[in-house]
């Protein structure tokens, strides 16, 4: 295919998405089973114009001054493919599969528009009721850390070191272009890909299948590292779900001690056994049923929260997901929150720890869960979170955002990752 029979079949599966609120990776599916004769090359490409339109979802419709799915196919092109107006309609001139050309209006309306003048929420690309989120998170940084957040993501793995090294893993994915995380010690980075590329199957390299790395999210790699888990150590795992967390736990426990994944939806624990068997992860064991936790109460050393959340730090990642997001989904994930640190505050044993992790970067599910724990809960109090930081990554290039008692958070501006929030807090004796 062509960029335009590409960009066409872009619109169309944008169409969809909009019209049947449904994620973007379904409807790239189903556009594929219906057109098997496209390539996998052609559907990397569409996915790509796809991601980047809802990443770009407002700069896009702004500069074109329309919603449209034609819109925001365009805009894609315009702000995320180093393509113009003119050397656009070029390249879609004479082809049949192509939607039309960008009309004389619309020229006119990209001629005269500099993104640079556009309101803040526009050139944040979010919506307009998240505005005052991001600027009590970030402040006058608001707009440049909402924008981060709209570009497109690296692929990170994270080396399994019960089984390799960093070095081991790099060498066996020479051919790749691979290299060193910034921050997590065991990282390892492909950086974002370009135009139409598409990220390698690292899946299918014989490494992965060796259990010698995970897919996984340099901040997700560092959160897991904040959480401190040593050797000999009694973890419970509060949210474990497909079990990402569990593993890097498990590994730097050097498979001693014991980690208890449990997750109240026991369907999400389903991948966590073929991932534990793949990393030879023996000090494992996977809870599925709420009573068998009752043991464990005031006996664990760490309990990790990984909870549930709105995700928008993962928004370069899921852009569908920041379009559906509503202030009343919001609104229940931190009624959730709430009292799944209620809960899994019972389990950690005087002198222990509760972690608290999302990969939200709203305030009102991070550090204002934190300091509303507290205040109900004087038997806990903070860690020193720029001790914690300097502990594991002082001088390793890049700042995090740290409340030194309400907790540290990344960002892809500040730290280069998706955005995460951890706080570690301690349970008097």
């Amino acid at each position: 295919m062509r960029l335009g029979g590409r960009l066409a079949a872009a619109i169309e599966v944008l169409e969809d998405i909009t019209r049947r609120r449904r994620p973007a990776a379904d409807a790239l599916k189903d556009w594929g089973l219906s057109h098997r004769f496209a390539g996998s090359g052609d559907r990397a490409a569409i996915g790509n114009i796809v991601y980047d339109a809802l990443r770009r979802k407002r700069s896009a419709g702004w500069l074109l001054d329309s919603d449209s799915s034609r819109s925001l196919g365009f805009g894609a092109l315009l702000l995320e493919w180093n393509q113009t107006p003119e050397g656009l309609n070029a390249v879609l001139e004479g082809d049949r599969f192509a939607p039309p050309q960008l009309s004389d209006e619309e020229m006119q309306r990209l001629t005269s528009r500099n993104l640079a003048d556009a309101p803040d929420e526009i050139r944040a690309d979010i919506p307009d009721w998240c505005a005052p989120l991001f600027k009590d998170a970030y402040g006058d940084d608001w707009v440049a850390e909402a924008a981060g957040l709209a570009t497109r993501p690296p692929l990170d793995l994270r080396v399994n070191t019960l089984k390799a090294e960093r070095e081991k893993v790099l060498a066996e994915l020479v051919d790749l272009p691979a290299g060193p995380a910034l921050l997590a010690p065991n990282g390892i980075r492909i950086p974002p890909i370009d135009g139409s590329g598409r990220h390698p199957n690292v899946q299918a390299e014989p490494a992965f299948q060796k259990g010698w790395f995970e897919v996984q999210d340099e901040g997700s790699q560092v959160v897991a590292t904040l959480a401190d888990a040593k050797p000999g150590m009694q973890v419970l795992d509060y949210c474990a779900g497909a079990g990402g967390k569990t593993l890097a736990l498990s590994a730097a426990m050097e498979n001693r001690g014991q980690v208890f994944a449990y997750d109240s939806e026991k369907a999400r624990l389903a991948p966590i056994f073929d991932r534990l068997r793949r990393a030879d992860s023996r000090n494992v064991q996977v809870v599925a049923k709420p009573q068998e936790l009752t043991p464990l109460q005031g006996q664990m050393d760490l309990v990790l929260v990984d909870a549930p959340c709105t995700g928008s730090g993962t928004w370069r990642r899921r852009p569908d997901a920041k379009w559906r997001l509503s202030e009343k989904q919001l609104g229940v994930r931190m009624s959730e929150q709430k009292a799944i640190l209620d809960a899994a505050s019972e389990y950690v044993k005087p002198g222990g720890r509760l972690v608290y992790i999302t990969c939200s970067v709203f305030p009102s599910e991070n550090a204002e869960q934190i300091e509303g724990f507290l205040e109900g809960r004087k038997d806990f109090e903070p860690a020193s979170h720029l001790r914690l930081w300097s502990d594991h990554f002082l001088g390793h290039g890049a700042a995090a955002r740290i409340d030194d008692r309400l907790g540290i958070s990344l960002s892809p501006m500040q730290t280069g990752t998706d955005g995460f929030y951890v706080a570690s807090l301690f349970r008097l004796d």
